[in-house]
């Protein structure tokens, strides 16, 4: 890339003007050692999928779709994880004595030399973009690094240091240091954030213990370990966390810190449990940050925000989020108190845990083994002259009953509750004992929320309706689309996910007819004639008939109903 004509090249197809190339080249000679591409992308003149682009029809080499190709654990196995990232390579496979390869920078020559005198190999070599490639040799080389740890395990008494007890934070950066236990759970933390898993389950069988790791919602099969690894595993995470590690009989929670290859920290929260052949451990991964449909509008789409930001400019009342665990609620709090701690406010948090950290909030996790619960840290936090309070989750009485007077007394107050639906929020608090006059007085809106996987949109298809599907999509939709399954997808047929909502604003009438306890039903009919409310039901079936979900996905939310 270092000379003139790959400029030329882009100039000539009209990518860059004559002016930009000349400008990218003074630029080049102020930061010396750029390559003309690197350049022009810096600036903005052209994207590194253009310049890959001119490379491939200067050079006659092919483009790679890293998503529909798999790299083989042969062709990973020949090259050192090390070498993969100084050069940015990713072999892809080894076929009649040439390795096939991934590549940013053709033009490496020293590279590739020094991988032909290490494989003993003819090199084929295919072009990729920067940051895909970057991603995938992370991903293939975690499970490649976990497999071969379960490989070497040694499970000797006391092999392996470890860290002293207490909570922890771990680099996964350092996969291939330690015993084969530390080797394999940071081979294994790795691969979940570069899968953008949120749960890793660890479960012990009679002659085998399993990985799985749920992505998008669905749990995968990742991989089987020999028994003998078990305990060691389930030894170092109890370590990171802070668990007693000779506790066998009773279940335990904690947490810890990892920190990827992207640069990026991630809190891990610990739940290990006893089962019939050992200890069964739940790691969830609540990522600093997390890619999410319609994050400016905190995962709503156009029409349930504009009815939602309004609530946000009231000076006091609850809004309280709710659903199922692992609906996303607690993700969706954090991008409303992002959005607000840009105000003059004095915002505070008491959490369990504390799953992501956010600058200028002051955010307390509860520590019942010192006395620290939500009832008593809510308490305290009224004494920290708060303007906005974030509860993690109202779970009894008593700290229901404090939100409520907390909302009274001039306080912008977000929680979360497990109910199917908005107003399924206020027979809960009613059940939680708090007076329907205080309920009413004390909210200012509810959101349901629901998540749905979307279908791959590299493998989706569409495919007629079924007698049963058109019945319940109506006579105007003619298909419906499905993800067959590929690689991108994990064979799922689903990639990422897209939130749902339910919003009721507790307007003058609804607070006359919460005191006046009238029936869920007669309060949904005036949300609905009054506000325009949508239901999960609703929201759902539109997503399938534009096609970004399934009927099945949409199925969850209907049998709820």
């Amino acid at each position: 890339m270092n000379d003139i004509r790959l400029g030329e090249i882009l100039a000539e197809t009209g990518t860059i003007t004559r002016r930009q190339l000349e400008q990218a080249l003074a630029y080049q000679k102020e930061h010396g050692g750029l390559r003309i591409g690197q350049a022009l992308t810096a600036l903005g003149f052209a994207t590194q999928r253009q310049v890959l682009q001119a490379l491939a029809r200067r050079l006659d080499l092919p483009l790679a779709d890293l998503s529909q190709q798999t790299a083989e654990r042969e062709a990973l196995e020949l090259v050192p994880q090390a070498l993969a990232v100084r050069y940015h390579v990713l072999p892809l496979r080894c076929r009649g004595g040439v390795l096939s390869l991934a590549a940013d920078d053709p033009l490496n020559y020293y590279a590739f030399e020094d991988l032909r005198q290490l494989t003993g190999l003819e090199l084929d070599i295919q072009l990729a973009e920067p940051e895909p490639l970057l991603k995938a040799v992370q991903y293939y080389y975690a499970d490649l690094g976990a497999r071969r740890a379960v490989r070497t395990a040694d499970v000797q008494p006391g092999r392996g240091a470890v860290p002293p007890p207490g909570p922890a934070a771990v680099d996964v950066r350092a996969a291939e240091d330690g015993a084969p236990a530390v080797r394999l759970l940071n081979n294994l933390l790795q691969r979940a954030i570069t899968a953008g898993a949120s749960d890793i389950h660890i479960e012990p069988f009679e002659d085998r213990t399993g990985v799985r790791m749920r992505i998008d919602g669905a749990l995968i099969e990742y991989m089987q370990l020999p028994r003998t690894l078990h305990q060691p595993l389930i030894a170092r995470i109890k370590i990171l966390a802070g668990l007693d590690i000779a506790e066998h009989r009773l279940p335990q929670d904690g947490h810890f810190r990892a920190h990827s290859e992207e640069g990026g920290g991630v809190n891990l929260r610990v739940s290990v449990m006893p089962t019939v052949f050992g200890e069964k451990a739940v790691l969830r991964l609540l990522a600093d940050s997390a890619a999410i449909d319609h994050a400016g509008h905190f995962g709503m789409c156009d029409a349930v925000y504009a009815r939602f930001a309004p609530l946000l400019q009231r000076p006091n009342g609850i809004i309280y989020l709710t659903g199922p665990t692992g609906s996303g609620k607690t993700t969706t709090l954090y991008l409303i108190l992002e959005a607000l701690r840009r105000r003059s406010v004095n915002i505070v948090t008491i959490e369990d845990p504390v799953e992501r950290n956010i600058d200028r909030i002051s955010q307390t996790q509860i520590n019942p083994v010192a006395g620290l619960t939500f009832e008593s840290g809510l308490r305290a936090l009224l004494r920290q002259d708060p303007d906005i309070i974030m509860v993690g989750e109202t779970r009894d009485a008593e700290t229901a009953a404090i939100s409520v007077r907390a909302a009274i007394t001039g306080h912008m107050v977000f929680s979360t509750l497990h109910t199917n639906d908005a107003l399924g929020s206020v027979a809960r608090l009613a059940d939680m004992g708090v007076e329907p006059y205080m309920a009413a007085n004390a909210l200012a809106g509810l959101v349901a929320q629901r998540l749905l996987r979307k279908v791959c949109p590299h493998c989706g298809q569409e495919e007629p309706l079924t007698p049963e599907e058109a019945a319940l999509l109506g006579s105007q939709v003619r298909a419906v689309r499905r993800g067959r399954g590929c690689p991108h997808c994990h064979g799922t047929g689903y990639r990422g996910r897209v939130a749902i909502h339910e919003l009721v604003a507790v307007d003058k009438t609804l607070r006359r007819m919460i005191s006046e306890r009238v029936p869920a039903e007669q309060m949904a009919a005036h949300a609905r004639q009054a506000q325009g409310m949508r239901t999960l039901r609703e929201e759902a079936l539109d997503l399938v008939r534009e096609g970004v979900t399934t009927p099945e996905e949409a199925l969850k939310i209907l049998f709820e109903e």
